[in-house]
Protein backbone atom coordinates (compact mmCIF):
# COMPACT_ATOMS: atom_id res chain seq x y z
CA UNK A 1 0.00 0.00 0.00
CA UNK A 2 1.27 3.31 -0.41
CA UNK A 3 2.16 5.53 2.08
CA UNK A 4 -0.36 8.84 2.59
CA UNK A 5 -1.06 11.33 5.69
CA UNK A 6 -4.72 10.34 5.60
CA UNK A 7 -5.01 8.97 9.12
CA UNK A 8 -5.90 11.46 12.28
CA UNK A 9 -2.58 9.80 13.86
CA UNK A 10 -0.21 10.58 10.93
CA UNK A 11 -2.03 13.78 10.41
CA UNK A 12 -1.42 15.02 14.16
CA UNK A 13 1.88 13.30 14.24
CA UNK A 14 2.87 15.43 10.87
CA UNK A 15 1.17 18.40 12.55
CA UNK A 16 3.17 18.35 16.01
CA UNK A 17 6.61 17.83 14.02
CA UNK A 18 5.52 20.79 12.12
CA UNK A 19 5.17 23.05 15.17
CA UNK A 20 8.39 21.66 16.13
CA UNK A 21 10.39 22.13 13.38
CA UNK A 22 8.65 26.01 12.79
CA UNK A 23 9.12 26.94 16.51
CA UNK A 24 13.00 25.65 16.07
CA UNK A 25 13.37 27.89 13.30
CA UNK A 26 11.65 30.79 14.40
CA UNK A 27 12.68 30.33 17.84
CA UNK A 28 15.66 33.43 17.72
CA UNK A 29 12.33 36.26 16.57
CA UNK A 30 9.20 34.76 18.52
CA UNK A 31 8.09 37.30 20.92
CA UNK A 32 9.05 35.36 23.79
CA UNK A 33 8.45 37.26 27.25
CA UNK A 34 12.26 36.21 28.53
CA UNK A 35 15.27 35.29 27.21
CA UNK A 36 16.40 31.71 27.95
CA UNK A 37 19.43 32.39 29.42
CA UNK A 38 18.79 35.33 31.58
CA UNK A 39 17.24 34.14 35.55
CA UNK A 40 15.04 35.54 37.33
CA UNK A 41 15.86 35.52 40.56
CA UNK A 42 13.38 36.73 42.14
CA UNK A 43 10.96 34.56 40.77
CA UNK A 44 12.88 30.60 41.04
CA UNK A 45 10.99 27.97 40.86
CA UNK A 46 7.41 30.24 40.24
CA UNK A 47 4.81 27.24 39.34
CA UNK A 48 2.89 27.95 35.89
CA UNK A 49 -0.21 29.70 35.53
CA UNK A 50 0.06 31.76 38.53
CA UNK A 51 1.19 35.29 36.64
CA UNK A 52 1.53 36.90 33.62
CA UNK A 53 5.48 36.86 33.25
CA UNK A 54 6.42 33.40 33.69
CA UNK A 55 3.23 31.97 31.70
CA UNK A 56 5.17 27.73 32.06
CA UNK A 57 6.90 28.83 35.27
CA UNK A 58 10.88 29.32 36.42
CA UNK A 59 12.96 26.26 36.96
CA UNK A 60 14.88 26.43 39.87
CA UNK A 61 17.31 29.02 38.46
CA UNK A 62 15.07 31.11 37.63
CA UNK A 63 15.13 30.53 34.05
CA UNK A 64 11.52 30.92 31.98
CA UNK A 65 10.45 27.34 31.24
CA UNK A 66 8.29 28.62 27.89
CA UNK A 67 11.71 30.46 26.52
CA UNK A 68 13.89 27.06 27.61
CA UNK A 69 11.34 24.94 25.87
CA UNK A 70 11.49 26.64 22.56
CA UNK A 71 14.62 26.97 22.43
CA UNK A 72 15.56 23.46 23.29
CA UNK A 73 13.48 22.50 20.50
CA UNK A 74 16.28 24.54 17.91
CA UNK A 75 18.96 22.36 19.80
CA UNK A 76 17.13 19.43 19.37
CA UNK A 77 15.70 20.34 15.43
CA UNK A 78 19.51 21.48 14.73
CA UNK A 79 21.34 18.44 16.22
CA UNK A 80 19.46 15.21 15.87
CA UNK A 81 18.19 16.46 12.07
CA UNK A 82 22.02 16.89 10.59
CA UNK A 83 23.23 13.87 12.15
CA UNK A 84 20.39 11.66 11.21
CA UNK A 85 20.83 12.73 7.62
CA UNK A 86 24.46 12.50 7.13
CA UNK A 87 24.77 8.81 9.42
CA UNK A 88 22.06 7.78 6.42
CA UNK A 89 24.63 9.24 4.16
CA UNK A 90 27.36 7.61 5.71
CA UNK A 91 25.92 4.56 5.83
CA UNK A 92 24.17 4.78 2.54
CA UNK A 93 27.43 5.36 0.81
CA UNK A 94 29.55 2.83 3.01
CA UNK A 95 26.53 -0.11 2.29
CA UNK A 96 25.91 1.13 -0.86
CA UNK A 97 29.69 -0.04 -1.84
CA UNK A 98 29.68 -3.03 0.32
CA UNK A 99 26.63 -4.82 -1.65
CA UNK A 100 27.95 -4.08 -4.80
CA UNK A 101 31.64 -4.69 -4.36
CA UNK A 102 31.72 -7.26 -2.30
CA UNK A 103 34.92 -8.15 -0.90
CA UNK A 104 36.35 -8.76 -4.65
CA UNK A 105 36.62 -5.05 -5.55
CA UNK A 106 39.54 -3.77 -7.43
CA UNK A 107 40.56 -0.74 -6.45
CA UNK A 108 43.65 1.11 -9.27
CA UNK A 109 46.55 1.71 -7.17
CA UNK A 110 46.67 5.89 -6.90
CA UNK A 111 43.40 5.23 -5.08
CA UNK A 112 44.46 1.77 -2.72
CA UNK A 113 47.15 4.25 -2.08
CA UNK A 114 45.32 7.23 -0.97
CA UNK A 115 43.14 4.24 0.93
CA UNK A 116 45.92 3.06 2.46
CA UNK A 117 47.06 6.38 3.53
CA UNK A 118 43.78 7.44 5.36
CA UNK A 119 43.56 4.31 6.79
CA UNK A 120 46.84 4.36 8.67
CA UNK A 121 46.05 8.35 9.77
CA UNK A 122 42.55 6.91 11.06
CA UNK A 123 44.13 3.88 13.00
CA UNK A 124 46.23 6.79 14.80
CA UNK A 125 43.17 8.54 16.18
CA UNK A 126 43.30 8.48 20.18
CA UNK A 127 39.68 6.52 20.04
CA UNK A 128 40.16 3.48 17.96
CA UNK A 129 36.16 2.98 17.03
CA UNK A 130 36.65 6.48 15.47
CA UNK A 131 39.71 5.28 13.60
CA UNK A 132 37.98 2.41 12.73
CA UNK A 133 34.99 4.35 11.26
CA UNK A 134 37.31 6.87 9.09
CA UNK A 135 39.26 3.96 7.74
CA UNK A 136 35.67 2.18 6.56
CA UNK A 137 35.18 5.28 5.27
CA UNK A 138 38.49 5.76 3.20
CA UNK A 139 38.11 2.72 1.99
CA UNK A 140 34.56 2.90 0.24
CA UNK A 141 35.02 6.13 -0.90
CA UNK A 142 38.69 4.43 -2.88
CA UNK A 143 36.00 2.25 -4.29
CA UNK A 144 33.73 5.06 -5.26
CA UNK A 145 36.29 6.34 -7.27
CA UNK A 146 37.52 3.16 -8.78
CA UNK A 147 34.45 2.66 -10.05
CA UNK A 148 34.01 6.06 -11.58
CA UNK A 149 37.64 5.77 -13.36
CA UNK A 150 37.03 1.89 -14.54
CA UNK A 151 40.56 1.57 -14.60
CA UNK A 152 41.79 -1.55 -15.19
CA UNK A 153 45.66 -1.96 -13.45
CA UNK A 154 43.58 -2.54 -9.43
CA UNK A 155 44.16 -4.88 -6.53
CA UNK A 156 41.23 -6.58 -5.10
CA UNK A 157 40.08 -5.25 -1.75
CA UNK A 158 37.42 -6.67 0.69
CA UNK A 159 35.10 -3.74 0.83
CA UNK A 160 32.19 -5.43 2.10
CA UNK A 161 34.57 -6.98 5.03
CA UNK A 162 36.02 -3.61 5.65
CA UNK A 163 33.18 -1.99 6.22
CA UNK A 164 30.97 -4.67 7.66
CA UNK A 165 33.72 -5.35 10.16
CA UNK A 166 33.96 -1.37 11.32
CA UNK A 167 30.40 -1.53 11.76
CA UNK A 168 30.03 -4.88 13.92
CA UNK A 169 33.24 -3.06 16.00
CA UNK A 170 31.22 -0.11 16.62
CA UNK A 171 28.07 -2.14 17.70
CA UNK A 172 29.95 -4.09 20.30
CA UNK A 173 29.35 -1.27 22.47
CA UNK A 174 26.04 -0.10 23.72
CA UNK A 175 25.84 3.49 21.95
CA UNK A 176 25.10 5.36 25.26
CA UNK A 177 28.20 3.97 26.55
CA UNK A 178 30.40 4.87 24.27
CA UNK A 179 28.52 8.66 23.27
CA UNK A 180 28.80 9.82 27.13
CA UNK A 181 32.51 7.63 27.63
CA UNK A 182 33.40 10.24 24.96
CA UNK A 183 31.85 12.94 25.34
CA UNK A 184 32.43 12.79 29.04
CA UNK A 185 36.38 12.12 28.62
CA UNK A 186 37.16 14.65 25.80
CA UNK A 187 34.33 17.54 25.99
CA UNK A 188 32.54 18.29 22.87
CA UNK A 189 31.28 21.02 21.15
CA UNK A 190 28.07 21.17 19.16
CA UNK A 191 29.66 20.24 15.92
CA UNK A 192 31.85 17.93 17.61
CA UNK A 193 28.84 15.92 19.40
CA UNK A 194 27.11 15.87 15.68
CA UNK A 195 30.09 14.36 14.27
CA UNK A 196 30.32 11.59 16.98
CA UNK A 197 26.30 11.23 16.76
CA UNK A 198 27.23 10.63 12.94
CA UNK A 199 30.17 8.44 13.56
CA UNK A 200 28.24 5.87 16.25
CA UNK A 201 24.68 5.80 14.18
CA UNK A 202 25.62 5.16 10.80
CA UNK A 203 26.04 1.40 10.76
CA UNK A 204 22.22 0.88 10.81
CA UNK A 205 22.12 2.57 8.05
CA UNK A 206 24.87 0.45 6.44
CA UNK A 207 23.94 -2.80 6.94
CA UNK A 208 19.85 -1.86 5.64
CA UNK A 209 21.60 -0.69 2.61
CA UNK A 210 23.89 -3.47 2.29
CA UNK A 211 21.23 -6.01 2.66
CA UNK A 212 19.25 -4.26 -0.11
CA UNK A 213 21.89 -3.67 -2.43
CA UNK A 214 22.42 -7.75 -2.03
CA UNK A 215 19.02 -7.96 -4.36
CA UNK A 216 19.29 -5.22 -6.03
CA UNK A 217 22.65 -6.37 -7.52
CA UNK A 218 21.37 -9.34 -9.23
CA UNK A 219 18.35 -8.00 -10.79
CA UNK A 220 18.11 -8.21 -14.43
CA UNK A 221 18.46 -4.36 -15.36
CA UNK A 222 21.71 -4.66 -13.63
CA UNK A 223 22.57 -7.39 -16.08
CA UNK A 224 21.21 -5.38 -19.03
CA UNK A 225 23.38 -2.25 -18.18
CA UNK A 226 26.48 -4.11 -17.98
CA UNK A 227 25.58 -5.79 -21.30
CA UNK A 228 24.72 -2.03 -22.50
CA UNK A 229 28.31 -0.93 -21.36
CA UNK A 230 27.42 1.17 -18.79
CA UNK A 231 30.55 1.54 -16.02
CA UNK A 232 30.26 -0.11 -12.57
CA UNK A 233 30.35 3.41 -11.21
CA UNK A 234 27.47 4.65 -13.20
CA UNK A 235 25.74 1.23 -12.42
CA UNK A 236 26.20 1.40 -9.12
CA UNK A 237 25.28 5.13 -8.46
CA UNK A 238 22.74 5.70 -11.41
CA UNK A 239 20.71 2.37 -11.26
CA UNK A 240 21.42 0.13 -7.85
CA UNK A 241 21.78 3.03 -5.29
CA UNK A 242 18.19 4.72 -6.04
CA UNK A 243 16.67 1.41 -5.33
CA UNK A 244 19.34 0.20 -2.49
CA UNK A 245 18.43 3.23 -0.30
CA UNK A 246 14.84 2.60 -0.13
CA UNK A 247 14.74 1.41 3.05
CA UNK A 248 16.18 4.58 5.00
CA UNK A 249 13.06 5.93 3.78
CA UNK A 250 11.77 4.44 6.87
CA UNK A 251 14.70 4.16 9.05
CA UNK A 252 15.18 7.64 8.97
CA UNK A 253 12.22 9.27 11.29
CA UNK A 254 13.65 6.19 13.65
CA UNK A 255 17.13 7.32 13.48
CA UNK A 256 15.86 10.96 14.05
CA UNK A 257 13.94 9.66 17.26
CA UNK A 258 16.74 7.58 18.54
CA UNK A 259 19.31 10.52 18.61
CA UNK A 260 16.45 12.69 19.99
CA UNK A 261 16.77 10.16 23.06
CA UNK A 262 20.63 10.15 22.79
CA UNK A 263 20.58 13.71 23.30
CA UNK A 264 18.17 14.71 25.85
CA UNK A 265 19.42 11.49 28.17
CA UNK A 266 23.09 13.14 27.68
CA UNK A 267 21.96 16.36 28.68
CA UNK A 268 20.02 14.61 31.49
CA UNK A 269 22.90 13.63 33.00
CA UNK A 270 25.13 16.94 32.40
CA UNK A 271 27.73 16.34 29.64
CA UNK A 272 27.51 16.92 25.91
CA UNK A 273 25.98 20.01 25.13
CA UNK A 274 27.85 23.39 26.37
CA UNK A 275 25.74 24.26 29.85
CA UNK A 276 24.98 27.65 28.02
CA UNK A 277 22.75 25.59 25.40
CA UNK A 278 19.01 25.48 25.89
CA UNK A 279 18.00 21.15 25.88
CA UNK A 280 14.68 19.30 27.30
CA UNK A 281 16.84 17.49 29.11
CA UNK A 282 18.82 19.98 30.92
CA UNK A 283 15.53 21.22 31.50
CA UNK A 284 14.57 18.04 33.06
CA UNK A 285 17.80 17.33 34.68
CA UNK A 286 17.02 20.56 37.05
CA UNK A 287 13.94 18.64 39.10
CA UNK A 288 17.22 17.42 40.68
CA UNK A 289 17.71 20.27 42.55
CA UNK A 290 14.12 21.05 43.47
CA UNK A 291 11.89 17.86 43.07
CA UNK A 292 8.75 20.08 43.68
CA UNK A 293 9.41 22.12 40.41
CA UNK A 294 7.09 19.40 38.72
CA UNK A 295 7.20 21.67 35.88
CA UNK A 296 10.38 21.53 34.78
CA UNK A 297 9.92 18.17 34.22
CA UNK A 298 6.64 17.69 32.91
CA UNK A 299 6.65 20.09 30.52
CA UNK A 300 9.46 19.12 28.59
CA UNK A 301 8.80 15.60 29.00
CA UNK A 302 5.51 15.90 27.31
CA UNK A 303 8.06 17.75 24.26
CA UNK A 304 10.01 14.59 24.13
CA UNK A 305 7.77 12.08 24.35
CA UNK A 306 5.36 13.24 21.52
CA UNK A 307 7.96 14.29 19.62
CA UNK A 308 9.39 10.60 19.35
CA UNK A 309 5.70 8.98 19.14
CA UNK A 310 5.15 11.25 16.45
CA UNK A 311 8.57 10.06 14.74
CA UNK A 312 7.79 6.89 15.75
CA UNK A 313 4.46 6.95 13.47
CA UNK A 314 5.97 8.47 10.55
CA UNK A 315 8.02 4.88 10.14
CA UNK A 316 4.81 2.65 9.95
CA UNK A 317 3.70 1.84 6.44
CA UNK A 318 -0.03 2.45 6.29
Amino acid sequence: MTRTFGSWPRKLAVGWLTLVVLTALLASVLPLPYSPGVPDLLNASEPPFTSGSHWLGTDPQGRDVLSLLVFGARTAVLLTLPAALFSAIVGGVLGGAAGFCGNRARVAFPYWLLAVGVMWWALQLPLPMLGVAVAALGAGLAAAAQLRENTLAAWPVPINALVMGAATTLDTIPRLVLVVAIAAGTGLSTTGLLALFTLTTWPHAARLVRAQMLRVRTLPFIEAARAAGVTEYRIWLQHAMPHALQPLRTAFPLSVAGLLGLESTLSFLGIGLPPNVASWGRLMATVRVAPDAWWSFIFPSIMLILSIISLSSLSKKQ
